[in-house]
């Protein structure tokens, strides 16, 4: 009875701090803006600024041929809808000076005898020229304007009479995202990293905020327990960050288009073990920091790595081997793992069992080592 008892009072103590918690976050208009507006906010950012799609690459056209098939091959570039003239002249050095000032990413000079050799069966010789100061753009676009060229010189050397050999008919299609847009890939990402980034917020800088006005040190006279206080602190920024995923999620789906083809459920559990580890990382930078300067500074040296390493922006395959096994230790890498194949593949829990299960042991070991370091910092 009398553990059913304390057990009870201790429920009571933390309902009460719970209550006390979110009073004290929605007392202030700016927190339920920075709550509610920022993840909105930061996604349409994010969805929008972190696209890795080629569209109407600037291109400066040197035609030294001058007739119907050159034009042609200049035709086919701009319909792909790839490529936009923004140039051209019969000066190979206007194009050199058109690629050093900015004005175009891509040059394509064409020769004299373009047509002539298109007549006689030949394979005429086009130098593209791709400014390699953004290597993404410059391979993908030097990968668009290779298969243009390649479809163009069949036809019009099908057109010229010349019989044209393919031994190979290939024909690619793309699965899971079959428009190959870069936002279908990267919005679901985007609200891992702004979950992380507002668990971090909350919970670091509430815990340090308090500290600096002294309400902490009135809380710690109260008859809470360590153990209670934490839970209390914690439970109101996991609920609201689960509602912050809800309300991007939607928006994700609504604005961005982006199909949710897998399991609402199993996207729940991943975002809880995920929102967990990540407020115990809040918890023990709030341990660290003494003033919210402080908490902020620590917590930005955790986020920028931690999105990283994580194939945010770069895959994880590509890495070096010693990053590839750091990564491993970044809860934000399997929680993109997991949200991608939710979104895109449709998978479920039984696909991803291993990414579930890093999430729930670091989650659990997250939460232990966190109260451990509170209790001995209060």
């Amino acid at each position: 009875m009398n553990a059913r008892r304390l057990s009870r009072v201790s429920f009571l103590r933390i309902r009460r701090m719970v209550a006390k918690e979110l009073r004290q976050m929605f007392r202030d208009p700016m927190s339920i803006r920075m709550i509610f507006g920022a993840p909105v906010v930061m996604l349409v950012l994010f969805g929008y600024a972190v696209n890795t799609d080629v569209r109407n690459v600037g291109t400066f056209v040197v035609d030294h041929d001058h007739t119907m098939e050159s034009r042609s091959l200049v035709d086919a570039f701009t319909a792909s809808g790839y490529f936009r003239v923004v140039g051209a002249s019969d000066r190979p050095a206007d194009l050199g000076r058109s690629l050093d000032r900015g004005e175009a990413r891509v040059g394509l000079e064409i020769p004299p005898r373009f047509a002539a050799d298109v007549k006689a069966g030949h394979s005429p010789a086009v130098q593209l020229i791709v400014d390699g100061t953004n290597s993404n753009t410059g391979t993908i676009a030097a990968g668009y304007a290779s298969k243009i060229a390649q479809e163009m010189g069949v036809r019009l050397l099908s057109a010229s009479g010349t019989p044209v050999a393919r031994s190979v008919d290939l024909r690619t299609r793309a699965w899971f995202n079959p428009s190959l847009e870069s936002k279908i890939y990267n919005v679901p990402a985007v609200i891992g990293v702004i979950s992380l980034l507002m668990c971090l917020l909350l919970t670091a800088l509430g815990v340090v905020r308090e500290r600096e006005l002294g309400t902490l040190e009135q809380l710690l006279v109260s008859p809470l327990s360590a153990t209670e206080l934490m839970v209390g602190k914690t439970l109101p920024v996991a609920g609201i960050a689960m509602m912050q995923i809800t309300l991007v999620t939607t928006v994700a789906l609504l604005w961005f288009n982006v199909p949710l083809r897998g399991s609402v459920p199993a996207l729940a559990l991943a975002a809880a073990l995920f929102i967990i580890a990540g407020l115990s990382f809040g918890l023990f930078i709030s341990t660290l920091a003494s003033t919210q300067q402080e908490a902020f500074l620590s917590m930005f040296l955790f986020v920028l790595p931690a999105v990283i390493l994580s194939g945010f922006m770069y895959p994880v395959e590509t890495m070096p081997l010693f990053f590839r096994e750091l990564t491993l230790l970044n809860p934000l890498r399997h929680f993109l793992e997991v949200i991608r194949a939710i979104f895109l593949k449709g998978a479920g829990i039984r696909e991803l069992w291993p990414q579930f299960s890093v999430l729930a042991v670091m989650a659990a070991a997250g939460v232990m080592g966190a109260a451990r370091r509170f209790k001995a910092s209060l």
